[in-house]
């Protein structure tokens, strides 16, 4: 028995529509499955009163964007490239472009050491 094109592409879309379908199931689950483990660091995080979200492990400006200063990324020279993925991710936080800011202006603004 041989097959047309368009009944090929139709087997294949159909396939691939399942798939798709099936995944979205499988995520229904998995979420159902998991949201006792969420509960449960959600009272963790209560537990221990944790304040910072850690979203990259590699480098200490990278860890806790709140804490950053405007030299830590270059640690050999200002020109130098960046050592870690994560630092090309993540954008300086906004105290920190105010306070560039008012040093280009040539203004004597300083940073709000919240």
């Amino acid at each position: 028995m041989r097959f047309r094109r368009s009944n090929v592409f139709l087997f294949w879309l159909g396939g691939g529509l399942l798939f798709l379908g099936l995944l979205f199931v499988d995520a229904h689950f998995r979420r159902e499955a998991s949201l006792p483990l969420i509960g449960n660091r959600a009272a963790m995080v209560r537990t221990l009163e944790l304040t910072d979200l850690c979203l990259f492990t590699e480098a200490r400006y990278t860890r806790h964007l709140s804490q950053a200063d405007l030299h830590s990324p270059f640690q050999d020279y200002p020109m130098s490239a960046e050592h870690f993925p994560a630092g090309s991710l993540t954008r300086p936080p906004g105290q920190l472009k105010s306070a560039e800011r008012g040093v280009r202006s040539g203004g004597r603004k300083e940073m709000d050491p919240r």
